[in-house]
Parts: C-alpha cells; sequence; structure tokens
C-alpha cells in the first residue's frame, strides 16, 4: 500500500538535555541495567516548552553539487500544480522470513536487534542479530550469520562466546545487544577494524563501544557508557559528516506522559562524544492516528484499549544514507494501555518513514507503515524492528528487519509461564519472531506524480556542478516526462525548454534539449520546471561526465571508506 498526500513538512525539533529517565525493560533482566543507569543520569528532561536548538541552516540559491536529490521533503520545491507526493512501501522478499530460530541456543525467537552489512572484500552478506534463550544466554548474545545473496543464510559455527549449556554456537558476543556494526577497511590497527556500538546487559550498563579484528572477537574499549540511553541505541558512520552518529532511547515528558524518544551524539574517535540532544520526539498528529494502528491488530492484543494512557512513543530507529540527506525508519510503538503485570506497555510496534538533511531536524510528512504489518497469523503481524542500516545493493536497497505474531505487551515477552496460572505463555509453540527483508529500488521511497492531464512541479532558485541532468523516474503507457530550465524568477532559458520526453522506468534517464544544454549555466542559478504526466518522479541530478556509476554508488551499510 502506497501513501499518497500533498503535503508540508512536519519538522521535529532538537532539544538539548543532559540527564533522563529511562523507559521500562524489555525482561526481566534488563531491570538492573535500567536501575544503575537511572542512578547514574538522574532526573528525565522534560520536551514540553523547551526550543532552544539551533535551526538547520539552508542558503539560497541552494546548492545541489552533483548530488542526487530525492522528493523525501519539500524543500526544494517551490510549487506544484496538480501533483501528490507518495510514499512508496517497501516490498517483502518472497523467500521471507530469511531466518528463524531453529538453533538450541536461539531459543523461542530471533530479533535483528543488530546489523547487516555487505563486506567487499570478502563477498559475502554478514549479519549481527539476537535470539531469546535464558538457559544459554541469560543476558543475550549477539549471533552471527552470513550469505552470499542476502537471501539464504548460514549459522556458521564460529561462536567466540560459551553458551552455559555447552557446545558449539553463533554466538559471538555474551551480554551485549542491539550490535551497529561498522567496518573499516583503511583501519591503521587491524585490531579495529570492526567497531560495534551496543548496549550492555552486565555491568557497566548501558550504551558502549566494542572493537574487534574479524567480527568475531571482541573487545570492550569504553569503561563508562559513551551516553545517557534507556535500553535502545542505534549508530551508523555518517559518511558525509565523516563522524559516528549514534541515536540512544531517551524518556521524556510529552504533553504529560512519559514517552521513549530518541537523541543524537556524534563523535569522531569513538572516544570523545557530544552531549545527547532530543531530535525525535512523537508529535500531536501520532497520537491522533493512534486508534487507526490500534485497531490493524485488535484481535491480538492482550489488553483493552485505556483512553487516558493511549499514545505514540519511539522504540527504535534503523538508517540508509543517501545522497542527499539521511533516511530514518522510526519504529512506531502505539500504546493502548499497560501490560496485564503493569510492568511495561501494550500496543503494536510498525515501522514508519522520515528523512533529514542535519540528522537534528526530521520530516515525517508519512505516518502509514514502511512495512505493512497487521497481516494476523503471519509472522510479522506486528512488533516490526530494524537493522541499524539498510544495504545497497546495485539498484536495490534493503533493510532487514524481525517482526513477530505478537504485540509489545503479550505476556509470552516477559515470561515462560503466567505467574497466576502457571500456564504456558507459548514461547515457539503459539508465538515467535524471525527475520526478513523489504527492498526499494534505488532512491525511490517518495515520488512526485503528476496524472494523465499533467502536473507541474517547480524547483526553487539552484546551483549545480554537473555538466548534464538525469532523472529517476517511472512512466506508464503514454505518460513521459518534460524538463525545463528556468531562471532565478522563474522565467524559461533560451534552448532549455521543452526537453526531449523521456517515457518508461530509468533509474537514471540522461534529460537532452534539442539544441542547448546545462554546461553553460553551471554554478549559476536556476530552477527547474519538471512536467508530470502519468509519471512518478523520484529524484534529479546534476552529474559530472566522469562521474561513472561506480562514483554514484552509495556504499554499503557498516562501511566506512
Amino acid at each position: 500500500m502506497n501513501d499518497h498526500i500533498e503535503f508540508a513538512p512536519s519538522r521535529m525539533t532538537s532539544l538539548p538535555f543532559t540527564s533522563t529517565m529511562l523507559s521500562l525493560p524489555k525482561s526481566d533482566c534488563a531491570c538492573i541495567a535500567l536501575l544503575a543507569i537511572v542512578a547514574l543520569w538522574g532526573e528525565r528532561a522534560s520536551a514540553e516548552g523547551a526550543h532552544q536548538a539551533a535551526e538547520q541552516q539552508v542558503h539560497s540559491p541552494y546548492n545541489v553539487g552533483t548530488r542526487a536529490e530525492l522528493f523525501t521533503d519539500t524543500l526544494l520545491v517551490r510549487d506544484s500544480e496538480n501533483v501528490a507526493f507518495t510514499f512508496h512501501q517497501g516490498k517483502k522478499s518472497a523467500a521471507n522470513p530469511l531466518l528463524t530460530a531453529d538453533r538450541l541456543w536461539e531459543g523461542w525467537r530471533l530479533e535483528i536487534f543488530g546489523s547487516v552489512i555487505f563486506d567487499d572484500e570478502e563477498n559475502i552478506y554478514k549479519m549481527w542479530y539476537i535470539g531469546e534463550s535464558a538457559e544459554d544466554f541469560p543476558d543475550y548474545a549477539t549471533l552471527y550469520a552470513t550469505s552470499k545473496d542476502g537471501i539464504r543464510w548460514e549459522k556458521p559455527l564460529v561462536g567466540t562466546v560459551k553458551s552455559r549449556r555447552g557446545g558449539e554456537t553463533n554466538a559471538v558476543a555474551d551480554g551485549y545487544i542491539l550490535a551497529s556494526v561498522m567496518k573499516d577497511k583503511s583501519a591503521a590497527d587491524a585490531n579495529r577494524r570492526y567497531r560495534m556500538i551496543c548496549w550492555k546487559q552486565r555491568p557497566p550498563y548501558g550504551a558502549h563501544v566494542l572493537v574487534s579484528p574479524d567480527g568475531l572477537h571482541w573487545t570492550q574499549i569504553t569503561e563508562k557508557p559513551i551516553c545517557a540511553s534507556a535500553d535502545v541505541i542505534t549508530a551508523f558512520y555518517d559518511r558525509l559528516r565523516q563522524q559516528y552518529a549514534a541515536f540512544p532511547k531517551i524518556n521524556t515528558v510529552v504533553r504529560g506522559l512519559d514517552r521513549r524518544c530518541f537523541g543524537l551524539i556524534t563523535s569522531k574517535d569513538l572516544t570523545n562524544w557530544t552531549g545527547p540532544q532530543l531530535v525525535l520526539t512523537p508529535d500531536a498528529r501520532d497520537d491522533a492516528g493512534a486508534l487507526a494502528r490500534i485497531e490493524k491488530v485488535r484481535p491480538i492484543l492482550d489488553r483493552p484499549d485505556d483512553p487516558a494512557l493511549m499514545r505514540t512513543e519511539f522504540y527504535g530507529m534503523g538508517f540508509y544514507q543517501a545522497e542527499n540527506c539521511t533516511i530514518a525508519f522510526p519504529w512506531v510503538l502505539t500504546v493502548n494501555a499497560n501490560n496485564r503485570y503493569n510492568s511495561n506497555q501494550e500496543g503494536p510496534v510498525e515501522i514508519q518513514f522520515a528523512s533529514s538533511r542535519d540528522l537534528r531536524h526530521w520530516d515525517r510528512p508519512f505516518r502509514t507503515p514502511a512495512i505493512s504489518i497487521g497481516e494476523l497469523g503471519k509472522w510479522d503481524a506486528s512488533c516490526d524492528m530494524t537493522s541499524a542500516e539498510a544495504v545497497r545493493v546495485g539498484d536495490e536497497i534493503r533493510l532487514y528487519y524481525s517482526g513477530g505474531n505478537y504485540t509489545h505487551g503479550t505476556p509470552v515477552l516477559f515470561h515462560d509461564k503466567l505467574p497466576d496460572t502457571g500456564a504456558s505463555t507459548g514461547r515457539k509453540t503459539k508465538y515467535t519472531s524471525s527475520i526478513g527483508m523489504v527492498s526499494w529500488g534505488l532512491d525511490r521511497f517518495v515520488s512526485a506524480d503528476g496524472p494523465v492531464e499533467g502536473g507541474i512541479l517547480t524547483t526553487v532558485p539552484i546551483i549545480y556542478a554537473g555538466d548534464y541532468l538525469e532523472i529517476n523516474g517511472r512512466t506508464k503507457a503514454g505518460g513521459k516526462i518534460v524538463v525545463d530550465m528556468l531562471d532565478a524568477a522563474g522565467r524559461p532559458l533560451d534552448r532549455l525548454t521543452g526537453s526531449h520526453p523521456f517515457s518508461g522506468d530509468d533509474f537514471r534517464h540522461r534529460v537532452r534539449w534539442a539544441k542547448g544544454d546545462v554546461k553553460s549555466f553551471i554554478g549559476k542559478p536556476v530552477c527547474l520546471r519538471f512536467h508530470l504526466h502519468d509519471a512518478e518522479l523520484f529524484s534529479f541530478a546534476f552529474r559530472a561526465s566522469g562521474q561513472g556509476l561506480a562514483d554514484q554508488k552509495s556504499q554499503s551499510a557498516g562501511d566506512q571508506n
């Protein structure tokens, strides 16, 4: 299902703070961790009334360089007529679920709670994920899998940590979860080629950094947590800004209710980190849509609605680094009530979509699932979560995720047997969680769409560095896209109106005019006007003639080089 709207951007305000209260844990074993961090970090920060963050700096004309400009926000849209913006949901792999809990030490379920990277040195996909078997790893463990094609996965018995029950496993980090793994092929110290930012389930509890020579043997290099955080943190190496960016879960009061939100910390060296800045909080529009999300999973909810507690929260974030922005996949928890033991909250978790040009201000014009949920009886009916980063494979973007056939407050998450009756909660007999994948064509998250009779989209004044224009677009039979180039006042430029029409489906169609070209206007303010007839426009870019596909290719998730 795709979401069609004509939108104005909705921005999340970033708020500086120094301390936080933490959320209720997923499991009993995390309680001690959270209490310890509460004592360490003190009182919670309030989002209400705090508007101290500096606004994102934008200059006119806007310099697009040679980057692909996606329509994930409307920053570059000056005006449009008869144009709708459509969010395109990820396409689920026909092979889903790709990994299931089929090893003894994996317990009753799998969660991605980690990373997938493509290692181009070894020409192989690598995954770090978790299972849940208290008999083997009472504080959880990060497990390891590999694949030649990203679809068929193996679980090699290369475990470097021991299970309580003994025997060979694929466990590589005992007591660590949410492994955001990055590989630096040019690392001066070969023992630090792999870097992991994660959550530690043992003292010193909290968000920590580990390093490894091979992704299997890990050493913790931090003595204390790198920031105030609850039990979720995801991170990536920001290639544009050449820094590590980590997003810790932080509980904050929003409209009178304590909620899971997310902050940002950055570092150049994994040792010195900025203080956390709150960057993602639920707004009134999130809460207004809560009931619609709840109704999708009504039959599998364990508790009736409590209107006083119904709200929206963020449980985690996954990412993809596009050329002009960072895409986020927020894990949206919709609380309908406390769970039956008042130890956590009940409700569905779905993956949505956001984008940012500075990591601090997030546009969220669409509030619908990036990955469909609510197919009751399916393995991923609810409780979806993503890997730390999506992976680009040629002209395909793959996002790995885990999903369960239960909701966030189902007793199975907290107990093997019901405390009041002793009956089984249904671990692995009725309930489980597995890992799958969704994909998008390159940069095809949001399109600007024109109907058969035509629509017009005009950009703000821009300057560029490339010597030709390419578009990522798709038309229906008989449809077309035509491009005009205008001056900053919107007047047509000689020989650059009425480009040759494009029809078909192309990630990088080169726009041509009968007599003119764009070279003579490099570095000068211009506007683009797109005429869309039964067509979808996903992005545009001014490329340099020597800029081959290899230069345009976004690097794999986890790749620092």
